[in-house]
């Protein structure tokens, strides 16, 4: 029998949502860098909205009623490309950060046997979204700090080294990390509830776990917006803490962490000053987590196809 008469070894059929036996880490890492340099890249404009509305006691021109208002001040005072002022930060961040995340996620699904049979997993995915966030926070946060302090009205930071560089000067490395605990107290019911709840909705959704960018992009998008709201006081928080160097209080220059921070914000604004922010934030979440979503089960699909067609070549 010639070569070209033999027939080729079936390829075999992998669950899309189950990991074969060759795809690696470093594709759902590869996935996720993806994932996240489009979602922040995308959504970086109203994210800058955001954090701008959560600051206390802004200078003038950093005072906006509502989302409107602050789009055609900024418009007005300082052009439309402030908006996009301190993304180079979370470009080079989001990369690393996302492929930490979806690895985390992904080896620590496989191992809790969220990938075992068709039903729900729900723990397994809880508990994925929380290793996930734990890990790459640790790597984005200095990244996070450097960008709101770029962000904020009449900030003087030419670039993220200039401002890594003055910030080291005169706050310290610590000032990088001031705010991870309450990241953390943040992302990991955050992070836990998305993946949860996105796992949950595709699983309604899409029952068959196939590739379906439709359901992806819904899926992704309501858990997102769900998770968001109910941690925006701690977002709020987090804004305070990493944003405290530029304050003219020396109450909110000298907070010390999470409960400190709740107290000075409790004490200015009462009980609606947890929630500042809450529309840009839900605004900017929902579709982040929409175009993280599809973005990265679109890489993880073509990595998975990609395997699978080298594997039949290889089988002639």
């Amino acid at each position: 029998m010639s070569k070209h008469d033999a027939v080729p070894a079936p390829v075999e059929e992998y669950d899309y949502e189950g990991l074969p036996p060759d795809y690696t880490l470093g594709h759902n890492m590869l996935a996720g860098a993806f994932a996240g340099i489009a979602e922040h890249s995308v959504m970086y404009p109203v994210d800058l909205l955001k954090t701008r509305m959560q600051i206390i006691n802004p200078s003038a021109g950093g005072l906006y009623t509502g989302l409107t208002n602050a789009v055609s001040t900024i418009y007005r005072i300082e052009g439309l490309r402030t908006l996009w002022r301190g993304v180079s930060s979370v470009i080079v961040g989001a990369g690393p950060a996302h492929a930490v995340y979806f690895g985390t996620y992904e080896a620590v699904k496989e191992f809790a046997g969220g990938n075992k049979d068709d039903h729900h997993h729900p723990f397994a995915a809880a508990l994925s979204g929380a290793c996930a966030t734990i890990s790459s926070d640790a790597l984005m946060n200095p990244f996070d700090v450097i960008k709101q302090r770029m962000q904020v009205h009449g900030s003087t930071y030419r670039s993220i080294s200039h401002c890594a560089r003055s910030l080291y000067r005169t706050e310290g490395l610590t000032a990088f990390y001031v705010s991870y605990p309450t990241t953390l107290c943040m992302t990991i019911p955050f992070t836990a509830t998305q993946f949860m709840a996105y796992e949950s909705l595709s699983k309604f959704m899409n029952p068959q776990k196939e590739y379906d960018p439709f359901t992806h992009c819904m899926a992704g998008g309501l858990a997102g917006a769900f998770a968001a709201g109910i941690t925006t006081p701690l977002d709020v928080i987090k804004t305070l803490l990493q944003t405290r160097g530029l304050s003219q209080e020396a109450e909110v220059r000298n907070v010390r962490g999470l409960f400190n921070g709740a107290k000075i914000i409790r004490s200015q604004y009462g009980w609606s000053g947890f929630f500042r922010g809450l529309r840009p934030r839900i605004i900017t979440t929902m579709p982040s987590t929409a175009i993280c979503w599809t973005s990265y089960e679109m890489a993880k699909a073509y990595f998975k196809r990609y395997r699978e067609s080298e594997s039949y070549a290889a089988s002639w």
